[in-house]
């Protein structure tokens, strides 16, 4: 599995919420952790319209070339001021496999995602830290799944340098069929202007016995107001012989 393959490269975006709470902030997609935690009573509701990954192989001398779309889903709601429950679904997909001319096409459900996020208090106003304890259950079709359930440890700390530019360090800690893997996902995140903020990070993986991955990605977080927000994102694997491509569209409401 890619480092790029869970996630659609957008790191959550510092819009805050005066009424709410004023250090929400959305986790829409997240390759990188978000910081914030929803505020109990609350719902946000963080949706891909679709995220797409297009990669090229060649099998048995013969080129190969893989479209994957997927509505990936993720809700939020606070469990506690500092805690928060998360419920994840990959979603609707649908893929185009091509070879030797011949095209096939499928459809089907990806995998669903539980995990417990808290906001650890550092007692610094420019420092912030949070964990997640995540479960991947391997429930969707063959075609869309991961096959065997993923279980993984997650922290993140942000340090804001200014008004203008914000940076984070997440790592991924996770284990599949005995099988260990870690990621780490530095990420600088930038104000253009008031609605408009731009990020771009750099993401690690190493899986046991397998060589280690890196994926660049890139993207741009509109708020159209306190509640609603915008984003779209592009990635690229940087090494392996395999070409791997990554895009995104999203929308996250907070209810």
């Amino acid at each position: 599995m890619s480092v790029l393959k869970t996630a659609s490269f957008i790191f959550a975006a510092g819009f805050s919420i005066p009424a709410i709470a004023a250090d929400f902030s959305f986790d829409r997609p997240g390759a990188g952790m978000g910081m914030g935690i929803t505020p109990v009573g609350h719902l946000a509701w963080e949706q891909g319209i679709p995220s797409a990954n297009y990669q090229e192989s060649t099998v048995n001398g013969e080129k190969l070339k893989s479209t994957t779309l997927n509505g990936d889903m993720l809700f939020r709601t606070g469990l506690a001021q500092d805690m928060e429950l998360q419920l994840g679904w990959q979603g609707p997909a649908w893929s185009k496999v091509k070879r030797a001319g011949k095209s096939v096409e499928e459809d089907g459900l990806g995998d669903v995602g539980i995990g417990v996020k808290k906001a650890i208090n550092l007692d610094d106003e420019k420092l912030s830290m949070a964990i997640l304890a995540e479960a991947i259950l391997a429930t969707g079709n063959d075609q869309f799944s991961n096959h065997d359930d993923i279980y993984s440890l997650s922290s993140a700390v942000a340090y804001e340098y200014n008004e203008l530019i914000n940076t984070s360090m997440t790592m991924r800690y996770e284990v599949q069929n005995s099988n260990w893997a870690i990621n780490a996902i530095p990420t600088i995140e930038y104000k253009i202007t008031d609605k408009l903020s731009g990020f771009s990070e750099l993401a690690y993986r190493k899986a046991e016995s397998e060589e280690s991955e890196y994926a660049l990605g890139s993207g741009l977080i509109y708020a159209l107001n306190d509640r609603l927000q915008l984003d779209a994102s592009v990635g690229v694997n940087l090494n392996g012989r395999d070409k791997r491509y990554q895009s995104g569209l999203g929308v996250s409401y907070l209810f």
